[in-house]
């Protein structure tokens, strides 16, 4: 059976290499070799390489024994005793500031790593600290203190085109300095349930386990993808493989370098894909794009003008092709983002500009934080002094989130007496503390203290 796989592990299998010629030089650098002449990416690799490097982590995960139904039924729901194990992974990661010793990975490769290990090319090894991450769009930022360190250049991936050669650049089943190539399959890949937020770049260039946060590049050795994942039956490459869009990564990188965290932006709509049926029965000259069925009220779509029935085709004039697509681009954007939309309204072309709300943390998110979060909605706030912190902002009747005594509008403002003041800092809060947890909360004039078991 075929199934999508994270390549953060190691495994045991053969490489192929694949060289992809040409027959021009770009930016300088040359397609042959220098002995024979021959087309050869070898030049153009020799530069990009010592900017990919191998990941290392080591940890700890905790996870709650289950409670058999019968000893439920007699006892309740008794206290479960959580249950560490160590765990050791490898994967790959992409310098894209030398100067700053900023490094760029999967959040699936460091995700509960007590230790990261970054080691470069030439042999050096570092301890490396993790600045942040958002598991929504699968993206980690590390930094290492080193001197002497090469970057990639980023490249402008919504330049991208089907048919363009990329090489991929990683460390698969622990093979350092890995080097595939292949071409660009697809473009705004979605709904493939990898994480929340979706745009993938499709190649077939190969991709294997460990290949992780490693680099997609094209032959200028410019940045173009993080590698992500596989669809390929056992684990294997079939020649499908998806990676993070540069663009996308680098703005999901500027808001974690400057809040801490990602602050998602908010458009305010529901919606579909656009099909040829949809765009006859609208009578629409454009039959892709995302088709407006529901504009929340006092939202940036509504203050920005944008209907029901509208069909948004382009975001800062690069076109869209699904509703999903839209939907990752603008939650990489972050809040407080100006964007430009095409639309077509009644069969008529239109741009409207839009600023983007602050996007909050749904249901299903807050329950990945913790089960007893279940039903709680959240959003980046202040509290009554001023200051940031984690407002409530939802929680459904008869939720975990409710019983546990959470009620909208609450202000969180620490984690067992110990202060946050982000969406970022409360979940990793929570991962991090065991046994049971107090949840510092002002309500209203009252201070008061939600407990979890």
């Amino acid at each position: 059976m075929k199934q999508l796989i994270r390549q953060g592990l190691i495994g045991l299998t053969a490489a192929v290499m694949v060289l992809t010629t040409a027959t021009s030089a770009t930016a300088g650098i040359p397609f042959f070799s220098q002995n024979d002449k021959l087309p050869s990416l070898a030049p153009m690799l020799q530069e990009t390489t010592p900017a990919i490097v191998s990941i290392a982590v080591e940890g700890t995960q905790t996870s709650r024994q289950q409670v058999p139904e019968m000893f439920r039924y007699f006892f309740g729901n008794p206290e479960q005793s959580p249950q560490e194990r160590p765990f050791r992974g490898l994967g790959s990661g992409v310098i894209i500031d030398a100067k700053n010793g900023y490094v760029v990975t999967n959040n699936h490769v460091v995700d509960n790593a007590d230790k990261i290990t970054v080691k470069l090319t030439d042999g050096r090894e570092f301890t490396a600290e993790k600045l942040g991450a958002d598991a929504q769009s699968d993206i980690a930022l590390l930094q290492i203190d080193s001197e002497d360190l090469k970057q990639v250049e980023l490249s402008d991936s919504d330049e991208l085109l089907v048919g363009d050669f990329v090489v991929a650049i990683g460390n698969p089943f622990g093979l350092s300095q890995t080097v595939t190539s292949g071409i660009v399959s697809a473009l705004g890949r979605s709904g493939l349930n990898i994480g929340g937020y979706e745009d993938f770049i499709q190649t077939d260039a190969a991709i294997n386990r460990g290949n992780s946060g490693g680099a997609l590049v094209n032959l200028r050795g410019e940045l173009v993808g993080i590698n992500t994942a596989i669809f390929g039956p056992n684990g294997g490459n079939v020649g499908i493989g998806f990676a993070i869009p540069s663009n996308m990564m680098k703005n999901l990188v500027d808001q974690i370098l400057e809040f801490g965290e990602v602050r998602r932006g908010l458009l305010g709509i529901l919606g579909n894909d656009v099909d040829a049926g949809l765009a006859e029965a609208l009578n629409s000259p454009a039959n892709k794009g995302a088709f407006v069925s529901e504009v929340a009220e006092d939202s940036a779509a509504s203050k920005a003008g944008i209907q029901s029935g509208d069909i948004i085709t382009a975001i800062n004039d690069n076109e869209l092709d699904s509703f999903n697509e839209l939907r990752a681009k603008i939650a990489s954007l972050g809040a407080g983002a100006r964007v430009k939309l095409g639309i077509v309204r009644n069969g008529e072309r239109q741009d409207l500009d839009v600023v983007l709300d602050a996007a909050e943390v749904l249901m299903a998110e807050a329950k990945e934080m913790h089960p007893a979060l279940e039903g709680a909605s959240f959003a980046t706030g202040n509290d009554r002094n001023g200051n940031a912190a984690v407002n409530v902002t939802e929680v459904a009747e008869g939720s975990p989130a409710a019983r546990i005594g959470l009620r909208v509008d609450d202000v969180i403002v620490g984690v067992n007496r110990q202060r946050i003041n982000s969406l970022t800092g409360l979940s990793e809060s929570i991962e991090e503390a065991s046994g049971v947890i107090a949840l510092n909360v002002q309500r209203g004039n009252s201070n008061l203290f939600v407990i979890i078991r």
